[in-house]
């Protein structure tokens, strides 16, 4: 599994034991070796950056697995190199076994993300990084089955079991294997970029979801930020999606100047009203694309775009694909 270790390569972890999930180590090593290789394909090589992906144990020792595969890790804790990533596989059954067997993987989840890496945590792996104290005041998800038993064996991290994603800061948690694609696809795009991401999600998601953004919970986001008056614009934009005006007289509407209001915009929401405006509408496109029977040029009116051409242009620069293009997509998806 390990390559030769570049000075770029981004090194990204495994952590390995007994009753692991074998899918929720094998689904992200494929699926960011797909980003890797579309990358290699469409970046400059100054900006491409290859993958060193290592499996880590305890001692190194063949692990059996639930599933009948053995796995070999590549090093110890003690010989691992310092992590841009590491994925913590769910736990077959009920997770305190294995934790409390394994305590130098909860020292070396601790002292690595002390020195800067990224951890995500899959279903009942997470009570590994529970177990560092890492999601102490934090939020965190797990498999459903086990959530009253985290409650009560963790107590001061703040449960979410509503939620199938949660992120705080550089600590994300999934509840399931689809949780865990989307978030190995969010973090393929900070690697390499949206096509990548695009590109690997297209070949590996079998249905329709929401983007990562929109599933996670997000520790410190607050959707009703302090300036009201940027919330009340937000939910004229939500609701106008057709509207004729220009962001400028939206402003004016509100009685803000349109440097004032794109500055406070901005400040409100880390995000600008351009970028908002055609987030919102590329995905209501999205939505009509796959639930009606609306021509291109309609669903370009229904949100907002004069004609078939612009709609195409932005869905080339946001989705990389035109819109009639992703319509059979994602009528295969859901139809066949």
């Amino acid at each position: 599994m390990s390559q030769i270790q570049h000075q770029s390569a981004l090194n990204i972890a495994i952590s390995t034991y007994p009753q692991l999930l074998m899918t929720s180590l094998t689904l992200p090593i494929e699926m960011l070796r797909a980003g890797e290789a579309f990358a290699k394909g469409h970046l400059n090589k100054d900006e491409f950056r290859s993958l060193n992906i290592t499996l880590v144990a305890e001692q190194p020792h063949a692990i059996a697995t639930r599933s009948g595969v053995s796995i070999m890790p590549d090093c110890t804790t003690e010989q691992a190199p310092d992590c841009d990533l590491i994925i913590v596989p769910g736990i077959w059954r009920n997770p305190r076994p294995v934790v409390h067997a394994n305590k130098l993987i909860v020292k070396w989840l601790k002292n690595s993300f002390a020195k800067g890496s990224q951890l995500v945590g899959v279903g009942t792996g997470n009570c590994f990084i529970a177990q560092a104290g890492l999601l102490d005041g934090h939020p965190a998800t797990t498999h459903w089955h086990y959530a009253k038993q985290f409650s009560r064996d963790y107590p001061q991290v703040l449960l979410k079991p509503d939620f199938f994603i949660t992120q705080s800061e550089r600590l994300y948690t999934v509840a399931s294997l689809n949780a865990l694609a989307d978030v190995i696809v969010h973090i393929i795009s900070q690697y390499y970029g949206k096509a990548a991401a695009q590109h690997v999600e297209r070949n590996f998601s079998h249905e329709i979801r929401k983007p990562y953004e929109e599933q996670r919970y997000l520790e410190g986001a607050v959707d009703k930020h302090p300036d009201e008056l940027i919330a009340q614009i937000q939910f004229w934009l939500k609701t106008n999606l057709a509207s004729s005006l220009n962001l400028q007289q939206v402003a004016d509407q509100f009685s803000l100047s349109y440097r004032t209001f794109t500055r406070r915009f901005k400040q409100a929401t880390n995000q600008s009203a351009v970028q908002y405006w055609q987030q919102l509408r590329v995905e209501a496109a999205k939505e009509l694309l796959a639930s009606s029977n609306l021509s291109i040029q309609e669903v370009a009116l229904e949100v907002g775009y004069n004609d078939q051409g612009h709609l195409t242009r932005v869905f080339k620069k946001v989705l990389y694909q035109t819109p009639s293009a992703y319509r059979k997509v994602v009528r295969r998806k859901l139809f066949g």
